[in-house]
């Protein structure tokens, strides 16, 4: 199952809810799979640091860069086409570190979501 939900997050170039998900999985034959074993799946897949949850939209994205727990990972969300699309984020990590600091905060993650629209959909607008 945890290599079903992490093959599907992978192939959608937009985040899936665990609904979603076992609507996917049930398209290809499989038995309809119980939301509690995809959301397992899911919290296996977030704590091996191979998906990431968008908070904004609930809804999760596979991860295929190879960064740290501590790593500042930064989401392009297209609220137009509903892309989403993991940037770095080295550039601002350290600034968010010193802001976590300064408040005496200890920070597990730093996830930054960024709402706008993508170079195809703005494209897409200009003709």
């Amino acid at each position: 199952m945890r290599a079903r939900v992490l093959e599907i997050l992978a192939a959608s170039p937009q985040p899936l809810g665990a609904y979603d998900l076992i609507e996917h999985i049930a398209e290809k034959g499989a038995r309809r799979p119980a939301p509690i074993t995809v959301y397992r799946a899911l919290d296996f897949l977030l704590g091996q640091g191979l998906a990431h949850k968008i908070e904004s939209r609930n809804a999760f994205v596979a991860c295929d860069h190879a960064h740290g727990h501590a790593d500042v990972v930064v989401f392009l969300l297209c609220g137009r086409c509903g892309a989403a699309v993991e940037a770095s984020g080295a550039e601002i990590g350290g600034l968010l570190a010193d802001v976590a600091a300064k408040a005496g905060f200890s920070a597990r993650g730093q996830f930054v979501e960024i709402a706008g629209e993508c170079a195809a959909c703005r494209r897409a607008t200009a003709l």
